[in-house]
């Protein structure tokens, strides 16, 4: 007696499927560049070429908003205020801690942290090429006498995503500035 095993046959149903969802795939990509979309953090180029960095001594956001711009965009970051096409002078930065809520015995349940920076864009000459504009960010922070130290551990980390957040913007909103001269990438924002 002899047996015969039947041939091992693909299904061109599955084939066709999977052809069909990468091509519809490679398609929706295709249209997501078209439009210009990008992610969070891909900005380019900014409308000067090289940009000076005015920040308060004893506050980090300089060196955030240098090393930010340095590796984001096509911008050079200057260390002379008269090597500059821009000047991003950041006129004021703050932490502040509110309470928000109050337990029944009288203590701290929730504190409100915000931070806040007023920056402002200037030519080498002191004309404003952008107006000074605030960003205020704010988050909760829950608290427990218990977890006195581990609350001031998120505290600081809170801060520290809140200044992140402040340069991304900070950035974007540079990005969007409309000059004679600027790449033609950056009006179509606008």
């Amino acid at each position: 007696m002899t047996t015969t095993t039947p041939a091992v046959t693909h299904d061109n149903a599955t084939f066709t499927l999977s052809g069909i969802f990468i091509l519809v795939i490679l398609l929706m990509s295709l249209m997501l560049t078209a439009c210009g979309f990008k992610l969070r953090g891909q900005i380019s180029s900014l409308p000067f070429k090289t940009l000076y960095v005015a920040a308060p001594s004893g506050h980090t956001i300089g060196s955030d908003l240098r090393r930010a711009v340095g590796a984001s965009t096509t911008t050079k970051i200057v260390d002379k205020m008269e090597e500059a096409e821009a000047i991003l002078q950041v006129i004021n930065a703050s932490n502040e801690r509110r309470i928000l809520s109050l337990s029944g015995g009288g203590r701290v349940r929730e504190f409100e942290l915000v931070f806040r920076i007023s920056t402002r864009l200037l030519d080498t000459s002191g004309v404003e090429i952008a107006p000074q504009n605030e960003i205020i960010l704010t988050r909760i922070l829950p608290f427990l006498d218990a977890q006195i130290l581990a609350k001031e551990a998120e505290e600081q980390m809170l801060y520290r995503d809140m200044q992140s957040d402040a340069v991304q913007q900070i950035i974007w909103r540079l990005s969007t500035i409309d000059r004679p001269g600027a790449p033609a990438e950056n009006a179509a924002i606008n």
